[in-house]
């Protein structure tokens, strides 16, 4: 792909700009109009990718760069420390970040991915809100079984409270997708024995490149799709790897569901089962299933029909 392969590092109150890896390199204040005339600035230019650490601090810059459709790419920053440690840079400065990514994108070529949009971001931010809840419940009652009795009235109180949140955020998700385009995706999902609103959510905001992508796509995205490890006459066990870890923990559970009231996953688990595989294992190829079967449903503007299923 032609173009320059620009590398932002972003960090709390500045940005480090790198042209390329060899080329120009400046310093900015992370703020709305210095962000906003970088992004002018490099719509100026042809730009392969522009390329940003996932982290904290760039939703402002990630708007802007959308707003001038310059082609955003969101790096995980494990994989850009490893590429740097792979060609022996071990030193570490926002300059030199900077440059790494940009190398990064020039020898690596990373795809451009759909990123989410305002209606994606609050959703995600509804549905991680309920998730944090959740898991404040959870630690709660762990304290509730080995906290002193004179400590029960106040931690049962706050579980309560939280459970009430939950619910209520609950119904804020509810809210901001029937105001929002996601609504027709939504009563799709939700159309699918097993599927609730709470997966529709996670999905819909987790995982904008539903329904966009080849069956393949979408299963290495969330993490469900099996990796080879062989080696000489060694045939290791597959497994799945990466992906997105939150709507893929929410889809597990989803599928644990599904075994039990969806007819057609139900007979797919028993047949694996049936045939030897191990539950978890079984348990992961309902995932993908279920995952291809959605990301179908979608495609083809579909709701939920036994008889109108991808093949296996």
């Amino acid at each position: 792909m032609g173009g320059v392969n620009v590398a932002i590092e972003v960090g709390k109150y500045k940005l480090q700009v790198a042209l390329g890896s060899a080329g120009e390199r400046w310093e900015l204040d992370n703020q709305p109009r210095a962000v906003k005339k970088l992004a002018q600035r490099l719509a100026e230019l042809t730009c392969a990718r522009v390329l940003i650490e996932g982290g904290s601090y760039q939703n402002v810059l990630v708007a802007a760069l959308r707003a001038e459709q310059l082609p955003v790419v969101i790096i995980n920053p494990r994989r850009a420390r490893e590429f740097a440690k792979s060609i022996g840079q071990l030193a570490k400065t926002d300059l030199l970040d900077a440059r790494m990514l940009a190398l990064y994108g020039e020898r690596i070529e990373p795809p451009i991915r759909e990123l989410r949009d305002e209606q994606n971001q609050a959703l995600r931010a509804l549905w991680v809100r309920r998730e944090q809840l959740i898991e404040m419940v959870v630690m709660e009652k762990n304290r509730l079984e080995h906290a002193p009795t004179a400590l029960d009235p106040d931690l049962r109180s706050h579980i309560d409270y939280l459970r009430k949140r939950i619910k209520s955020a609950e119904d804020d998700i509810d809210r901001a997708v029937r105001n929002s385009p996601l609504w027709e995706k939504y009563e799709i999902l939700t159309s699918v024995p097993g599927i609730g609103r709470v997966l529709s959510a996670a999905l819909l905001s987790d995982l904008p490149e539903l329904g966009r992508v080849n069956r393949g796509e979408i299963a290495a995205l969330q993490g469900v799709a099996p990796f080879n490890h062989d080696s000489g006459t060694l045939h290791g066990q597959r497994s799945i790897a990466g992906g997105r870890k939150r709507s893929r923990r929410a889809l597990f559970v989803v599928a644990m569901v599904t075994t039990r009231c969806n007819p057609v996953l139900k007979a797919f688990y028993e047949r694996l089962r049936a045939a030897g595989k191990p539950r978890k294992v079984a348990l992961v190829a309902v995932m993908r299933k279920l995952l291809v079967i959605l990301n179908t449903m979608l495609k083809n503007h579909t709701k939920w029909s036994p008889t109108c299923l991808p093949a296996n």
